[in-house]
């Protein structure tokens, strides 16, 4: 289809500019980063991509990771984990994409919101106060969660088959795209919530897939561009995950599509749940380190 070759083409020629990006990069910093431990930056990225192809952003793997093993100086960790996206999302978005025949005007129109999202909205967002956004977003999956399990054991009707939208769903997926876009900018993942939006309006699971993965890679492109024009990235660590991170996408992506549907719903809730335990351990967490000042105090 003609839509989807446009976007096909658009990711490959933005994973062709970040490639001479980064590796103009690693030619200024080589030397600097000769002592960057690669084997084990290599296998925690390609674990986290396979988990990321599955739903599960790989974020808070390669940080919980690189900080227990001291392998990427906290400065520069923001910065390397959004080049280490880049070429695992495109991927993601070229595999599924040709597996999921999703409706293009629904896909187009989540992509552009979630980039838009990510834009426009960012400065709105980014003033919002982190705690609540994650203790809220924490609750309402949790939420979401235990509506699609009873779904599941047949309590009541959720989800569905389709794999497009139209009307005042299409309109509802498109907002919730773009705040999802805008909350990436405070550190909240994209994947679990646009997978639990297009499930709640009634599309099958793994239509959230291409939509998600998309999304992500044409965001990734400005985010790691920014990024390495700051020279506020490890090189060599994003160069290795570039590596690693495909192979993992591509073993996870072919798990998942040899998942039937009810299989595949109870990942979907694995992974919310997931997210949604995430959310509440960096709400807790924060709140614990704010406090500690008062109590010595």
């Amino acid at each position: 289809m003609a839509v989807f070759t446009v976007i096909q083409a658009g990711l490959l020629v933005g994973a062709g500019i970040f490639i001479i990006m980064l590796l103009m990069a690693w030619g200024k910093n080589r030397t600097q980063e000769a002592q960057t431990k690669i084997l084990p930056i290599g296998l925690i990225g390609g674990f986290a991509n396979f988990c990321d192809t599955l739903g599960v952003g790989s974020f808070a793997i390669k940080t919980a990771g690189y900080k227990q093993f001291k392998l990427v100086d906290d400065k520069l960790l923001p910065g390397t984990l959004n080049c280490q996206a880049v070429l695992a999302t495109v991927v993601q978005s070229l595999i599924f994409l040709t597996a999921v025949d999703v409706d293009p005007t629904t896909m187009v129109s989540m992509v552009i919101a979630a980039c838009l999202g990510a834009t426009a909205g960012a400065r709105l967002v980014s003033s919002w106060d982190r705690q609540l956004i994650r203790i809220v977003m924490a609750v309402a999956l949790l939420v979401v969660a235990s509506l699609m399990l009873a779904g599941q054991l047949k309590w009541f009707p959720l989800g569905g088959m389709e794999l497009g939208l139209s009307g005042w769903k299409l309109a509802v997926a498109i907002v919730g795209n773009f705040l999802f876009g805008a909350l990436m900018t405070v550190g909240i993942g994209l994947y679990a919530p646009c997978m639990t939006l297009v499930y709640l309006l009634g599309m099958h699971p793994l239509a959230a897939f291409p939509i998600m993965m998309c999304s992500c890679a044409f965001l990734s492109f400005f985010s790691a561009g920014g990024f390495i024009r700051m020279n506020r990235i490890n090189s060599r660590a994003a160069l290795v995950v570039a590596i690693t991170g495909p192979i993992g996408v591509v073993i996870a992506a072919y798990l998942v599509k040899s998942l039937d549907m009810h299989l595949l719903v109870w990942l979907v809730i694995g992974v919310v749940l997931y997210t949604s335990l995430t959310m509440y351990r960096s709400w807790h967490k924060e709140r614990v380190v704010a406090a500690q000042p008062l109590a010595e105090s």
